[in-house]
């Protein structure tokens, strides 16, 4: 499955062939060379999601923003079970010592203080612990497959609420051998990872610490029962989510128009990006005066490519890519930091490579060095030129120690001096070092996107970039998923705007004249 943590191969994982077809059928008439311009005088699927309308703005209602509201959020929802081997439901945890979590402890500790008064009473006061055992059959019974009529009917049988108040008005209820027959009943239901909980219920002796943990597993095993139904539906999810996600956003697009704005912008800047490179590359006394001719795909994927450079703290995701925001967003974070470890690898070869040949261990030495101190470097409060500096002086103490044991001589002062001021020098703008090193991850990152769906093997890692060729490797693969994934959904929608942004006019032209003849 994709976006786990393993290194996997392009195209691994994905949605099926049919799935990727729709796709290419979409795009298919956006290519350079294999279609006249007049396909895109078409009707499309989507025709909500055209960038641009000489309709007056349509009022969106209350009822309609929140029916937007729940489609995403269930889409949202679906797209995170179906593409995260790890996703799992857990219990809300308070904050320890914060003012709700105090308020629920003393309310919580008040209600079973109550509790032992009336069970320690002379005579008994029963009815809060049949109101208990009550709610406890209720849960019990929730965790029954259908098909489970013979315990059903018994724990109906032991817990009948109404047998245990006459016994209890006659001075003749077991609240401990019905405590103690709950317990067996969740040790038959629970998963093995809550055996020790079970024997930690039955070594207990007080009522109502009993009762009381008895609640607490309870809750976990609610917990358990929600991620095993997760994990039961995550193939079904898998295999339906191209068509599930795509009609989804579609319902959301039909009751908010402007569901594709940020995408629009995100798909146009990539177009205006690239006309004006296309019009910096045309030759001194060219014929100039006609727009330059864009392919569709190659602007698409230079629009994914953007992502790896996003400000997510700062800039909003285009709507198509909300669902894999987090996800984006932690791939970035972790390229950022391969690329100051190749930076900071390609400096300390050229400078004293000639001196350490041979030793490969102690790269991977100074490899671990440096993730390690960088970790957290995304966060405001991180001072990189500082961490830098640390690496240096580090650096120069592994390179000493290296060629000592070889019998060689330190590093004298001016070349360690240098080696740290070209570290700490990584972080400034324009650094030619980090620049490098950028360039070459990202036509990395663009040959992936440029093969072909079926193909199942990582391209050659470009030179410079040996040192974290495994991790990279992995984002490749985890950041490659992400996209094909995201064009099989939302392929119809880009194929739209693509239309409006590269040949909107003249297609618009042809369109009004087939009208009128």
């Amino acid at each position: 499955m994709p976006f786990n943590g393993e290194k996997q191969c392009v195209g691994e994982d994905q949605p099926s062939d049919s799935d990727s077809s729709r796709f290419s059928e979409s795009m298919a008439s956006l290519s350079d060379s294999e279609c006249s311009r007049q396909s895109f005088t078409s009707d499309s699927s989507s025709k909500s999601s055209s960038p641009a309308s000489t309709s007056p703005p349509r009022v969106v209602t209350f009822d309609e923003v929140m029916a937007a509201a729940r489609n995403l959020s269930n889409m949202t929802l679906a797209h995170e079970i179906a593409v995260n081997e790890n996703f799992q439901l857990k219990q809300d945890a308070l904050p320890e010592n914060s003012l709700a979590s105090r308020v629920k402890h003393i309310v919580h500790q008040a209600f079973w203080d109550v509790l032992q008064s009336e069970l320690n009473a002379e005579p008994p006061e029963y009815e809060h612990a049949i109101k208990l055992f009550e709610e406890i059959r209720e849960i019990l019974l929730s965790f029954l497959t259908p098909g489970g009529n013979r315990l059903r009917n018994q724990i109906c049988e032991v817990l009948d609420t109404d047998l245990i108040r006459q016994q209890a008005e006659h001075s003749a209820v077991d609240i401990q051998g019905l405590a103690n027959y709950v317990i067996s009943i969740m040790g038959k239901l629970c998963a093995p990872v809550r055996d020790d909980d079970i024997r930690e219920l039955k070594a207990t002796n007080d009522i109502v610490e009993v009762l009381r943990q008895i609640f607490h597993v309870l809750d976990l095993m609610k917990m358990d029962m929600v991620n095993f139904t997760i994990r039961s539906l995550r193939p079904h999810l898998q295999r339906q989510l191209v068509d599930y996600e795509r009609t989804k956003f579609q319902e959301i697009l039909e009751e908010t128009p402007s569901a594709l704005d940020q995408t629009t912008g995100w798909i146009k800047e990539s177009v205006n990006e690239l006309l004006s490179l296309s019009e910096t590359a045309l030759t001194p006394g060219a014929e100039n005066s006609s727009k330059p001719s864009l392919s569709p795909t190659l602007v698409l994927n230079n629009s994914y490519l953007k992502l790896l450079q996003w400000d997510y703290q700062k800039k909003e995701l285009p709507e198509t890519l909300m669902t894999d925001g987090a996800r984006l967003q932690e791939l970035t974070e972790k390229l950022n930091q391969l690329k100051i470890i190749a930076c900071l690898s390609l400096i300390t070869n050229n400078m004293v490579g000639a001196l350490t040949e041979g030793l490969p261990e102690l790269a991977n030495r100074l490899k671990r060095i440096s993730a390690v101190l960088l970790e957290g470097m995304n966060k405001e409060t991180f001072n990189l030129k500082e961490v830098l500096n640390s690496i240096g002086v580090q650096t120069c103490v592994e390179v000493n120690k290296a060629l000592v044991e070889r019998g060689l001589s330190i590093l004298n002062a001016e070349v360690q001096a240098n080696l740290i001021g070209q570290f700490s020098s990584i972080e400034e703008e324009d650094n030619p070092i980090w620049s490098l090193i950028d360039k070459r991850i990202q036509l990395y990152m663009k040959s992936l996107l440029c093969l072909p769906s079926p193909q199942k093997c990582m391209p050659p890692v470009p030179g410079g970039l040996a040192i974290i060729q495994q991790e990279l490797e992995v984002l490749g693969s985890q950041y490659a998923n992400i996209v094909n994934l995201n064009k099989q959904v939302y392929g119809p929608f880009y194929a739209n705007i693509l239309r409006k942004l590269l040949f909107g006019e003249e297609a618009m032209g042809k369109a009004d004249a087939s009208s009128a003849n």
